[in-house]
């Protein structure tokens, strides 16, 4: 039985989740001589997304320069787009040399965060019974970490080996067997051409075809790497280059979208090119505008497709019986092995912890039509919680990194301000409101409102995880906090 009182004296800042975002804001802190902090992990190691994801193929859709913390480059990459064990081993380097390893709690699940404001102290209890209070809560859950599993009639009924792409099962053997996949999301279409040369069948489950342009993928030469050892500015340039390039990209996605249509005869032309026989390529035949969903980069996803092992199955799945798939025609597709690319929950933000803010306000109810947060980073009634890659701010063009870097600058700014005497910063409802209000208004016009359901919205279609303009954009507005959005309690 625990007792009531935290563990510790109160800490000035306790980060949930070490990720990227948890692990960079650490580095930030590190980096301004702060010490008082604490990571609350609930896994057993650190590297989030990319510890959880290890399964054949993963590997990252943006070049790593731009993937990379700014204040701590890597100067060595292996390749244009870095694959999941490389970008694994950067993240341990980072708590390597910035001493993280000892600010980092792992195996501690956060269940519930309560605000005193009494004692303007936020009071967190894990799983396991641990307490904790500090000024400042961070959550650094990032939107993919909670594999989302279909809800298929029959599923537990299943008599094989069945497995997330999250949660991949590296001791099951697929050799020889035969596997199904369900969805052809950017897992997918990574894994799904590692694994069929191993299996004896493969039936691919689509819902509706993806669009997969050429990735522009390639090992970086030994004379770049020299160069880039030699002459550091080098690799800064390449990631501006890499940078305005996919900036520009944003220009199709939210100003002007017919843009797209240039775009979209061009992946027709690649499509043809790489698939020439008329009924798969029906199949694969996107029926949305391009960029309403992810667009995925593969070289090697529709070559495996067209192996003669391989069926692409786009009838809708009526159920799961003991011994395979059974689709809405009435055919059983026999099964050895089950495995679900089907991403992940990205709209429930901090599910399953329960947030309770002033009064007692839990943040689900709030968030009952949809998560919101001004700037992705503040929730009213909520004081001195921050979020990090918070409701809105997912990029369709370019790296995600870049948006932390800015929420980071913007939370150390409001971190400042409660160490000069302020209680507590409760963000007011009306800066809310607007600030939603106007970011709702320019999704209307964006390439993700044109007619199709994606991840990037709630069951009710409100967009709750992208970001409705370029990156630069996002910069200038959080450059600093506008102290009048906020009540300040002293």
């Amino acid at each position: 039985m625990h007792n009531n009182t935290p563990e510790h004296a109160p800490l000035r800042v306790l980060i949930i989740g070490a990720g990227f975002a948890g692990l960079g804001l650490a580095m930030r802190l590190r980096q301004q001589g702060m010490d008082d902090f604490l990571i609350l992990e609930k896994a057993a190691e650190s590297g989030g997304t990319w510890r959880d994801n290890s399964y054949p193929g993963a590997a990252c859709d943006v070049p790593s320069h731009l993937y990379s913390f700014s204040f701590e480059p890597k100067l060595d990459w292996s390749r244009r787009f870095a694959p999941q064990a490389e970008i694994f081993a950067y993240v341990q380097q980072c708590v390597e040399r910035h001493d993280l390893q000892r600010h980092i709690r792992h195996d501690s699940e956060v269940a519930e965060a309560a605000f005193d404001e009494t004692q303007g102290l936020w009071q967190v209890t894990c799983v396991d019974g641990s307490r904790f209070s500090a000024r400042a809560l961070i959550s650094a859950c990032g939107q993919l970490n909670r594999p989302a599993i279909p809800r298929l009639k029959g599923i537990e009924r299943f008599a094989g080996e069945s497995f997330h792409s999250a949660r991949w099962r590296h001791d099951v053997d697929l050799r020889g067997k035969r596997v199904a996949v369900i969805g052809t999301g950017a897992s997918a279409i990574q894994f799904v051409p590692q694994i069929v040369p191993q299996v004896q069948r493969l039936t691919l489950f689509q819902r509706s075809a993806a669009y997969v342009l050429p990735k522009p993928d390639r090992p970086y030469r030994p004379f770049e790497l020299r160069l880039m050892q030699r002459w550091p500015w080098t690799q800064k340039l390449d990631r501006l280059v890499q940078y305005v390039h996919h900036e520009l990209r944003g220009v199709g996605f939210f100003i002007l979208p017919g843009m797209m249509k240039l775009y979209r005869w061009h992946f027709f032309r690649h499509l043809a090119k790489e698939v020439p026989e008329p009924k798969l390529r029906a199949k694969l035949t996107p029926d949305y505008p391009l960029g309403c969903k992810r667009i995925l980069i593969s070289n090697d996803y529709y070559p495996a497709l067209r192996q003669a092992h391989v069926e692409v199955v786009d009838e809708a799945i009526a159920e799961v019986s003991e011994r395979g798939v059974v689709t809405a025609d009435g055919r059983e597709h026999p099964v050895d092995v089950l495995i679900y690319g089907t991403g992940f929950a990205a709209s429930d933000f901090l599910a399953p912890m329960r947030i309770r803010g002033l009064g007692g306000v839990a943040l689900e109810v709030v968030w009952r039509d949809g998560a919101e947060a001004y700037k992705g980073i503040s929730v009213s009634g909520f004081p001195n919680l921050f979020l990090l890659y918070g409701p809105n701010t997912n990029l369709g063009h370019n790296s995600i990194i870049y948006m932390l870097e800015s929420q980071f600058a913007y939370v150390l700014a409001c971190l400042q301000r409660l160490d000069e005497g302020v209680r507590y910063l409760d963000l007011r409802p009306p800066a809310q409101q607007a600030w939603n209000h106007k970011l709702q208004h320019a999704l209307q016009h964006s390439v993700w409102q044109q007619g199709c359901n994606s991840w990037y919205q709630n069951a009710a279609g409100k967009h709750t995880n992208n970001w409705s303009g370029f990156t630069l954009s996002y910069r200038w507005l959080t450059r600093q906090p506008q102290w009048s959005d906020y009540d300040h309690v002293r």
